[in-house]
């Protein structure tokens, strides 16, 4: 794979002259569909301790227009999908942006009044595999397009996904340009550095990815990835989704091993990191318990794209990622469906994260310590003209022992969301 993704744009055009050609076809038309989601979005981080800012805190209001084509008839199907975002200020100011709701000038810390883009993606089908070209909103451990603020963030690039062997999902692709949640413009894909953890503003033009999904059982999901981000880190990716029926309930197992070093020129610097983590949990009746551990070894932090959230145990944390190098960090998670006390829609979620023998040097010490109390209480209205409106509302109190220039530095954190989506056909 070594075609640049903007060499293949020209075939993408040629495929939508094929689409302009066959549009009448019954499958293009008829399996079609658009929805548009409004997302209400409010994020306060009140910082705690020293910080060149108090809060990081705005409100904003975003849409999210996603319109997919069915496949034009014959032994290879074409089709078009298209994506239009929109976000727009609510309430911001120049001492408190950054919270990634909105794109803001790096100098005046103005936030913009609104930012949009459209995403257009090429795609082709042959029996059970597609190929898809233009933007894309991968989701795999290895590389997740993530949806963490007002907009999702996303990737431009060709993706390969084959569903031809029962059981069997092959993923291939490769990314050149990303887009973040903040931004309207694509730019090289970067590395993410919290803490400096790695040589900073190391970028790359190619992403590859590799591998599949084998499910021997209808309780047994087994993935084998691999991923490139040319010149500056490879990772390899092992995980293990177990079902298994217990008393009155199931038991779940999810395991998951990065195994990542430097690539290339190293751009980034030195690069020597094995995540191992596993999130064990029991599920009976309304109430869902779990306990996981993770572990950093090696020289290194935890490598992932920048402008996302690496995909480990402490994936959906709000204010850290703890991976940072030699980091050891357990878990306990509850989940509660108030359907079963007569209150369908609502759900709550308690977790606590605490990380020790962390090592940074820079930032305080070689045996610091991070701990975080998440919450959560979302809310899905069941019926009547506001049918699937669904409000959610988290908190987060978080706590370090690093110094003051730490990228992430102790805080209360609120995140408040009103989210309606509408199938528009």
């Amino acid at each position: 794979m070594n075609t640049p993704v903007s060499a293949l744009m020209p075939v993408g055009w040629g495929i939508l002259l094929g689409l302009l050609a066959q549009s009448a076809s019954a499958g293009f038309i008829d399996n079609s569909s658009a929805t548009l989601t409004a997302r209400n979005f409010y994020l306060d981080r009140d910082y705690k301790g020293e910080s060149p800012y108090p809060a990081a805190r705005e409100w904003a209001q975003g849409f999210i227009l996603k319109a997919s084509s069915g496949f034009t008839e014959g032994t290879v199907g074409f089709g078009l999908d298209a994506t239009g975002l929109l976000g727009l200020k609510l309430d911001s100011s120049p001492d408190r942006t950054a919270t990634q709701l909105l794109s803001y000038n790096p100098v005046t810390r103005e936030a913009r009044d609104e930012y949009s883009e459209l995403g257009i993606t090429f795609k082709a089908k042959v029996s059970k595999s597609k190929l898809s070209i233009g933007t894309q909103f991968p989701s795999l451990p290895v590389i997740t397009a993530s949806p963490a603020r007002l907009l999702p963030q996303s990737f431009r690039g060709a993706y390969l996904i084959s569903d031809e062997w029962d059981g069997v999902t092959i993923h291939v692709g490769r990314m050149d340009r990303v887009n973040l949640r903040d931004s309207t413009d694509y730019g090289p894909i970067g590395l993410a550095s919290p803490n400096g953890r790695f040589r900073p503003g190391a970028t790359s033009e190619r992403f590859d990815f590799y591998g599949g999904e084998y499910r021997p059982a209808t309780n047994l999901t087994l993935r084998l990835l691999r991923a490139e981000l040319d010149d500056i880190y490879t990772q390899d990716f092992l995980g293990v989704l177990h079902l298994a029926p217990m008393g009155e309930g199931t038991f779940k197992s999810d395991i998951r091993v990065f195994n990542s070093r430097e690539d290339g020129r190293a751009k980034a610097g030195s690069i020597d990191n094995l995540n191992v983590g596993g999130m064990f949990s029991y599920r009976w009746g309304a109430h869902s318990l779990g306990v996981g551990h993770m572990r950093q070894f090696g020289d290194s932090a935890f490598p992932y794209i920048a402008g996302g959230e690496p995909a480990v145990l402490s994936d959906g944390t709000m204010s850290a990622d703890f991976v940072n190098p030699g980091e050891r960090t357990w878990a306990v998670r509850y989940d509660y469906d108030f359907a079963g006390v007569g209150i369908p829609g609502l759900t709550g979620m308690m977790r606590y994260l605490h990380g020790d023998s962390i090592d940074l040097p820079a930032l305080g010490g070689r045996d610091l310590k991070e701990s975080s109390k998440d919450f959560e209480l979302a809310y899905v209205i069941q019926s009547g003209p506001a049918k699937d409106l669904v409000f959610r509302v988290r908190e987060a109190f978080y706590r370090n022992q690093q110094d003051a220039g730490s990228t992430f530095r102790s805080d209360n954190e609120t995140r408040i969301n009103i989210d309606y989506t509408l199938k528009i056909w």
